[in-house]
């Protein structure tokens, strides 16, 4: 067994393998003898999930950092650009242009971390909800407007996005860049044994069509079936069906009818008493799904609601639509994300529901982990799994709570599923803390304390303030009020700028896919 890391297999192609796979060759590949040596098996037969197809602004980072064209993101993954997510009918169940919609917008809120932003909103006598009065970013996603100009270079933002795209296209166009322009081996194979050391650890994998790949460390991107952490380690999924019910996901695409229609910027979530859609526009279809638990509502009642939801979004008939593809997942983590020489990375590390779209997020956060901590040797590779099992347990459990607390806030009594969400031993300690120091004032940094939180203070503002939740706070003195007024103004000035400066959403993808964007 060489004691250096040198060769690198990663299990597993799609969204997480091929992007892991081109972060570490972009950091560490390359031609010269110390370059690590990256093969990327895939199964020939193992179909895509595919659904998972809205991004954070930390996308754009990911892409450049492994050099991939964002005019070529545009144009062969039928991508468009996400500036955040609306949330419809969570907070009382009314339709939403009847008060219940609100936005988490991918921008912070002017002057956030210096005014006391949320005091001064609360007293300031408005009707204006909170995202509206301190981010320009829900009025750009009301008009259907793009996040930049057609003259701002690639990766540029005017308003902060990050992107939707298919996912089926998108592992594709990965896949061409890691092996044309990175070098990383592809090879199409079925895994049929894992071959293991004396101690323990990973040596081969033997395929049918290759014989045995060995390598110095494995990466489990695998998906739900999990063949290495799961399968051949027995490593454990800790399930947290106990705090977020879901565990179905139907899906559809609808083909879009009108070339020229708006197209939204953000993923809209509609939440109903089976469950909640996702809504998600490309420039030549909608990705549309429903998520619901079933412990609370049938496969047959979830597909009626789907169907209802299509046909009343100005998608066909409902009697028109075929089946949706149904999903079963269980809601969970590993105990263990990196054990021995094996790391899991994407659906083999875990899946929680799709609110809020941190699936590829934490691809990207464990990708960029282990290149960065790539050990250089297998002494040092106990030390680096142990502290990215730390980093990845607590970023897993933020998760879980900011995804709760959209349902734990809701005023919805129209299912059991909307009651037993809200009940105490649903909720997680630490969330629950949180929510009781929040009665009498702002969540804010100390809250969350680490620099790479998944999700700042200011999302917390966003679903709190969103969902109605209005704290005990009193009046900001004099000098603070006004300085958050200022603010507001600020944001209102900018609105307004934005508002007259930026092209349509559409217009603006169909000037990328004729003419490009200029390199930066």
């Amino acid at each position: 067994m060489t004691d250096a890391i040198r060769r690198v297999v990663v299990l597993g192609g799609g969204s997480a393998g091929w992007l892991t796979a081109a972060l570490l060759a972009a950091e560490h590949g390359g031609n010269d003898a110390q370059a690590l040596q990256i093969t990327l098996i895939e199964s020939p037969t193992a179909p895509a999930i595919g659904v998972g197809e809205g991004t954070w602004p930390s996308m754009r980072e990911t892409l450049q950092r492994i050099g991939l064209s964002e005019v070529d993101l545009v144009r062969e993954c039928d991508a468009a650009f996400k500036q955040g997510s609306r949330f419809d009918g969570w907070v009382h169940g009314r339709d939403g242009s009847d008060g219940d919609r609100y936005y988490h917008p991918f921008s912070l809120p002017q002057g956030y971390g210096e005014a006391d932003l949320v005091g001064g909103w609360l007293h300031a006598s408005t009707a204006t909800s909170f995202a509206d009065c301190v981010s320009p970013q829900p009025h750009l996603c009301d008009a259907a407007l793009g996040p930049k100009q057609t003259s701002t270079p690639e990766f540029a933002a005017v308003a902060n996005y990050g992107y939707h795209f298919d996912a089926v296209k998108l592992g594709l166009l990965l896949r061409k860049h890691t092996i044309d322009k990175l070098g990383v081996r592809h090879v199409l194979a079925e895994v049929t044994a894992v071959l293991s050391h004396d101690n323990g650890d990973i040596a081969a994998l033997q395929t049918r069509e290759h014989g045995d790949i060995a390598a110095d460390l494995f990466i489990d991107c695998s998906g739900m079936a999990a063949l290495l952490i799961g399968q051949h380690y027995g490593i454990a999924l800790r399930s947290q069906q106990q705090v977020l019910f879901n565990d179905c996901a139907l899906a559809l695409q609808i083909p879009t009818t009108d070339p020229n229609a708006p197209l939204a910027s953000a993923t809209i979530s509609t939440a109903h008493a089976q469950g909640w859609t996702w809504d998600i526009a490309l420039p030549t279809r909608r990705g549309v799904g429903l998520v619901f638990s079933s412990a609370h509502t049938s496969d047959e009642a979830a597909q009626a609601a789907l169907r209802r939801y299509v046909e009343r979004s100005g998608g066909p008939a409902a009697s028109d639509l075929p089946p949706a593809r149904l999903i079963r997942f269980t809601p969970g983590y590993r105990e263990r994300f990196w054990h021995r020489n094996c790391v899991a990375v994407g659906l083999s590390s875990g899946f929680i529901e799709p609110l809020e779209a941190s699936a590829l997020a934490l691809v990207e956060l464990s990708a960029a982990m282990i290149r960065d901590e790539l050990p250089a040797n297998r002494a040092d590779m106990d030390l680096v799994g142990r502290r990215f099992n730390d980093a990845f347990e607590y970023r897993w459990a933020r998760i879980i709570d900011f995804l709760k607390l959209h349902y734990v806030l809701s005023q919805r009594d129209d299912a059991d599923y909307r009651r037993d969400h809200r009940c105490t031993g649903t909720l997680p300690e630490r969330l629950g803390e949180l929510l009781q120091l929040w009665q009498h004032r702002a969540p804010f940094r100390n809250d969350l304390f680490r620099i790479d939180e998944v999700f700042p203070a200011a999302s917390y503002q966003y679903v709190l303030y969103g969902m109605g939740f209005k704290p005990a706070i009193a009046a900001p003195r004099p000098a603070r009020l006004a300085q958050a007024q200022a603010c507001f103004q600020s944001a209102a000035t900018a609105t307004k700028r934005l508002l007259g400066g930026l092209p349509r959403h559409r217009d603006l993808i169909q000037h990328i896919h004729a003419h490009g964007m200029p390199s930066r």
